[in-house]
């Protein structure tokens, strides 16, 4: 658990950036330049929320909502100045499957759960272990998010004339093959009108706000060309024009514990992407984000999502970085872009019904593309096996499966793949350089071997002594020829030891004492030494607990000294 600094008192780490800034001063000017970032970022996010709700399963103000009620509550209480939040393309394969499995009213409960987890995991401070998620974990299920979102995106971008889409990949795309006959013409050249516009506006204007205006281009021919295209309206009627009244779901308890791994997987997700977005911020606007305040912020946005019956929310990289190059410095620009998509939503609603279905799929393709990390992921297929297995397993698992099983099986695999590596370096040896199964040639190791009185063996531990190294000192005795009267153990270079450890040197121990062998622990660092002496392994009468080598080799020579003549 990170320890905060004598000059930082602990409440500061959960004060919200927004109390600084105020404390600071607010000028008008810096209103201004937040007000306008926050326009920016409001057009940006319209159509982009509703694209997610849709994908997700959702109708498309669920993503209005999410937008406006997470997006104020993570600028107002969140750990960062420019953080953008509402509901992002991670969340669209868990969401899509929870709804399908559980109805809406699950994924109401998932979020609140989640948001109740994400406040927890902040209030113990453990915003900065988020930083230690493998990167091939990431990568791995960030394409697999990218090829779910692209999957589900085929029947709307093609026109494809079927039924619910299946949820599983596999049985989704031998949908879209046995029905690829009812291909809609005008609707894929809508689809193809929407890429070309993001495409060009990328190229040539990237400061433009090409989603925005690649829908404005789809709408318009839709409508001049009377098309006969699915719209939001034809799917889902006219949007209301008001937020949702607050409602107090039922919690079911009966429903949380099959409910508590998508659950989790959601606060997973939101803790991760909100983290690794603050932590891209930083790096472009100089500042350090509080990462404990953020959990919280993230936790209180998607409760307070759930509450309105909305969807999961997180930290959004793309529309902070937008955020940032369009001027926004405080908490009040991500505020200002809640307001602003409030305004929004009451103005035109009665015309986003309009909208057509193929210029969100355009919008969404783009996305999936965005986050695919084809070069990340290519580069990590570059890296050793183990980096490998996890990437390839993570990504197999998401696409095929769920985030959930993708999740869990990604971590177990790349915590076994670093105890292994952890195993690999440490080493046993008779000598100071320690090179596996082989003696060193070391003159002063020789020379410090040559120091050992009669009768004494000496043998050096390097590197943490854990649950996946523990096994190196079951067969340390049968290196000997002979078994020595005194055994010095040299653990100068055990920067740590677990339980494993302990019972493995108290096996050790007992071995030594059934051969009559007195063992000699020397150069014991602070954490091995707490834990020995919380264990209580010097308790067998045989072990001697030394500062150093010489002081070990000293007390060997006493211990192996012939008896004085009677």
């Amino acid at each position: 658990m990170p320890v905060p600094s004598a000059a930082e008192p602990v409440w500061r780490q959960f004060e919200p950036k927004l109390v600084t800034v105020l404390r600071e001063g607010y000028s008008l000017a810096r209103f201004r330049n937040d007000a306008i970032a926050g326009l920016t970022v409001a057009v940006v996010a319209l159509p982009l929320a509703m694209a997610l709700a849709i994908a997700s399963g959702a109708a498309p103000e669920k993503g209005l909502h999410t937008a406006i009620i997470a997006g104020f509550l993570i600028s107002a209480l969140g750990g960062s100045r420019v953080q953008i939040g509402g509901p992002t393309a991670a969340f669209i394969p868990v969401v899509f499957s929870v709804i399908q499995h559980h109805g809406y009213g699950g994924l109401i409960l998932c979020t609140l759960l989640a948001g109740l987890m994400l406040i927890a995991a902040g209030l113990l401070r453990l915003g900065a272990l988020m930083k230690f998620m493998p990167q091939p974990v990431i990568t791995g299920f960030t394409a697999g998010i990218a090829v779910s979102i692209f999957s589900s995106q085929i029947k709307d971008a093609l026109g494809l004339r079927m039924g619910a889409v299946p949820g599983e990949f596999l049985p989704r795309w031998q949908a879209y093959f046995s029905h690829l006959d009812s291909l809609q013409p005008a609707t894929l050249a809508l689809t193809a009108l929407g890429l070309a516009v993001i495409l060009v506006l990328r190229r040539w204007r990237p400061n433009w706000p090409g989603f925005l205006l690649a829908l404005l281009a789809c709408t318009l021919a839709a409508l001049a060309l009377a098309l006969p295209v699915d719209t939001i309206g034809s799917r889902f009627g006219t949007l209301p024009a008001a937020l949702p009244a607050l409602s107090l779901p039922q919690i079911p308890l009966d429903r949380i514990t099959e409910l508590l791994p998508s659950a989790f997987t959601i606060a997973f997700l939101a803790g991760v992407e909100s983290l690794l977005s603050a932590v891209v911020a930083d790096g472009m606007t100089g500042r350090r984000h509080r990462s404990n305040a953020e959990l919280i912020a993230q936790g209180a946005a998607n409760v307070g999502s759930a509450l309105f019956g909305g969807l999961p929310a997180t930290g959004a990289i793309a529309r902070t970085a937008t955020n940032i190059r369009a001027g926004g410095t405080t908490p009040m620009a991500g505020i200002l872009h809640a307001v602003l998509l409030l305004v929004f939503m009451l103005a035109l609603a009665p015309v986003l019904r309009y909208i057509p279905l193929a210029a969100l799929a355009a919008i969404l393709l783009m996305v999936a593309w965005n986050i695919s990390e084809v070069e990340t992921f290519k580069r990590t297929l570059s890296a050793p096996k183990g980096d490998r297995l996890v990437l390839l397993l993570t990504f197999g698992l998401t696409v095929a499966f769920d985030l959930t099983v993708a999740i869990e099986a990604g971590l177990v695999v790349a915590a076994f793949v670093f105890m292994f590596r952890m195993a690999e370096t440490v080493e046993v040896s008779s000598g100071l350089q320690l090179l596996g199964s082989e003696e060193s040639d070391n003159p002063d190791d020789a020379r410090q071997r040559q120091r050992l009185p009669k009768d004494t063996e000496a043998f050096q531990i390097n590197g943490p002594l854990f649950f996946g190294t523990s096994g190196r000192l079951d067969d340390l005795l049968g290196r000997f020829r002979s078994p020595p009267k005194v055994f010095i153990l040299r653990m100068r270079l055990v920067p740590m030891i677990d339980a494993s450890g302990v019972h493995a040197l108290k096996g050790l121990v007992t071995r030594c004492r059934k051969r009559e062998i007195t063992l000699i622990l020397s150069g014991l660092q602070g954490q091995p030494a707490r834990v020995l002496a919380q264990m209580d392994i010097a308790d067998a009468g045989n072990v001697h607990l030394v500062g150093d080598f010489d002081a070990a080799v000293a007390l060997a020579e006493r211990l192996t000294a012939p008896a004085p003549p009677a």
